[in-house]
């Protein structure tokens, strides 16, 4: 069998309808009388509300801006790091393995919500400083990647 012998089935090629030569499809075509609606691109466009102020103008344009050079932290209180007894240094790689950052390359932030109470290294992108001081009461060492 060759691409060449492939043919559609009986039925499927259909013959477009000429309109507008006479027979049951002349003199109007088949678009009913006079008016817009009868006319070659007539009728109204796909955003035409019934004359009322169609969406795209009653929403505002682009309000605000958007910095391209955001950064957005992943944010991890202290109290978390608490609760990570086994681990004497904390980096966003070991974050990530016990699930409390969803991206190891995007930088994180530790904040202070809640206690520490044992002294562990803490290696971070940016830290508050109410979470550094508490790192250090604690004994421990608060370090800027």
């Amino acid at each position: 069998m060759h691409l060449i012998d492939i043919k559609p089935p009986a039925g499927a090629n259909k013959k477009s309808k000429r309109v507008g030569r006479g027979g049951k499809l002349g003199k109007t075509c088949a678009r009913g009388s006079n008016g817009q609606n009868c006319r070659s691109g007539g009728g109204k466009g796909p955003g035409f509300e019934g004359g009322q102020s169609p969406w795209y103008m009653r929403i505002p344009k682009f309000r605000g801006f958007n910095n391209p050079f955001r950064e957005e932290y992943q944010i991890v209180s202290i109290d978390i790091l608490d609760l990570m007894e086994e681990e004497e240094e904390i980096t966003p790689e070991v974050l990530f393995d016990y699930g409390l950052i969803k991206h190891p390359d995007k930088p994180v932030k530790i904040l202070a919500n809640g206690e520490i109470n044992r002294a562990v290294t803490v290696k971070a992108h940016k830290f508050s400083e109410s979470a550094k001081e508490a790192i250090e009461k604690a004994g421990g060492k608060a370090e800027v990647i």
